[in-house]
């Protein structure tokens, strides 16, 4: 038995040391490009489906294979086919209000909907 706690006091030394030099050589120091985790954020292909709720899971998945067949984004996309006015793709489109909880945006075309009911 004291021949194990030795052992086991050993490998927590070890694994001890090793994090603190992986942090000091590895991670300390790491920031993040900006710019081009913007480029990854407006070039995902899942931003499609913040649009279906707008106009309709067809439109969305006509325009992610568009964008992935030709290469513009999303937001590229949706501007060209004018489906959305320039506000509401801003809204809807928007990256940070995609990663909270929040109801929907009421947009022109469901209000028109609405209206037609």
């Amino acid at each position: 038995m004291p021949t194990m706690a030795c052992s086991v006091l050993q490998c927590i030394t070890i694994l001890t040391n090793m994090r603190r030099q992986r942090t000091e050589d590895c991670i300390r120091g790491i920031t993040g490009n900006e710019k081009r985790c913007e480029v990854y954020v407006q070039s995902t292909v899942s931003l499609a489906t913040a649009l279906n709720p707008y106009i309709g899971y067809a439109k969305a998945a006509e325009i992610a294979k568009e964008s992935v067949a030709t290469g513009p984004s999303i937001i590229e996309i949706a501007r060209e086919k004018k489906l959305l006015s320039e506000k509401e793709i801003a809204e809807i489109l928007d990256p940070k209000r995609m990663t909270e909880p929040q109801p929907p945006l009421e947009t022109a075309a469901k209000r028109e909907e609405i209206k037609k009911k």
